[in-house]
C-alpha cells in the first residue's frame, strides 16, 4: 500500500525546538541598538592609538554619556556584546535546523520552483522557495526554507519561480551549491532535499497577468509588423 503523503506548510519545516531562544537583542529599540553599535567604534577609537588629545577627550565623553544613557534604559552594554556569540549561533540553528519528524517521510508541499543545473548523475534538479523573487531579485530565505529537489524526469521548470505542487520523499541533507540566477552567482544553501514522486504545476493571479501582458505584446509587435510601424523589422 502506498504511503500517505503529509501536506506540509513551510512553517512546519524548521525544527520547532530551535525557535523559541532567548535573544536579548530582539528587544531593542532601533535607537538603542543604534547606540550599542556606537559605543562599540567609540570603544574601538579609544583602544587605538590615533586621534589627537582634543579628539580623544571628546571621544571619551561621548562614549560615557551613550553607556550612562543606556544604564538608565536598564541595559547592560558589556552584558549584551559578551551574548554576541551564544545569540549568533542561536540564530544559525532557528535558521538552518530541519523538523526531524518529517526526514525520510513522503510530503507534499507547494512553492515556487528556480530552475538548477542538474546532478552529475543526469538528475534534473530544482530548489523550491516559500516566496516568489527569493534568490533572484530577493535574498535567499534561510536554509530551513529551501529545498534541494531531485526531479523524476516528467516535469523541469519553464522558468524562475514557477509556482508548483510537489510530492516526494524529504531527507535532511543539508548543501551548499553556487548557482547563476538572475542577480549573478549565488550560494544555493538548503537544509532539505525533496525526491519527487509527483509533481502538479499552479497557475497564480500574477502568472495570468505576466501572460496577458505578454500575449498583448506579441499582438501589438504583430500588427506593428503588418502596417508598416516602427517595429516592422522584428
Amino acid at each position: 500500500m502506498a504511503t500517505p503523503e503529509a501536506a506540509l506548510d513551510w512553517a512546519d519545516l524548521p525544527d520547532p525546538s530551535s525557535q523559541v531562544f532567548e535573544d536579548p537583542y530582539r528587544d531593542l529599540s532601533p535607537e538603542q541598538f543604534d547606540d550599542i553599535l556606537y559605543v562599540v567604534r567609540l570603544r574601538g577609537r579609544l583602544q587605538q592609538d590615533s586621534g589627537s588629545e582634543e579628539e580623544r577627550q571628546k571621544w571619551q565623553a561621548l562614549l560615557i554619556e551613550t553607556e550612562d544613557a543606556l544604564a538608565a534604559e536598564g541595559i547592560d552594554v558589556d552584558w549584551l556584546l559578551d551574548q554576541r556569540e551564544v545569540v549568533t549561533e542561536r540564530r544559525r540553528k532557528a535558521g538552518t535546523d530541519g523538523n526531524q519528524q518529517f526526514d525520510g517521510q513522503t510530503i507534499t508541499l507547494a512553492g515556487f520552483a528556480i530552475p538548477s543545473p542538474s546532478d552529475p548523475d543526469g538528475r534534473p534538479v530544482a530548489y523550491l522557495v516559500p516566496e516568489r523573487g527569493m534568490c533572484s531579485h530577493m535574498p535567499p530565505p534561510p536554509p530551513n526554507q529551501m529545498i534541494r529537489v531531485r526531479l523524476n524526469g516528467d516535469w523541469t521548470p519553464s522558468y524562475f519561480h514557477e509556482p508548483v505542487r510537489l510530492t516526494g520523499k524529504l531527507t535532511i541533507d543539508p548543501s551548499v551549491h553556487n548557482m547563476m540566477v538572475v542577480d549573478g552567482l549565488m550560494p544555493m544553501n538548503a537544509t532539505f532535499q525533496l525526491e519527487t514522486e509527483r509533481v502538479e504545476t499552479l497557475e497564480t493571479e500574477a502568472d495570468r497577468l505576466e501572460w496577458k501582458q505578454h500575449a498583448a505584446d506579441r499582438i501589438r509587435a504583430a500588427g506593428n509588423r503588418k502596417t508598416g510601424g516602427a517595429k516592422a523589422s522584428e
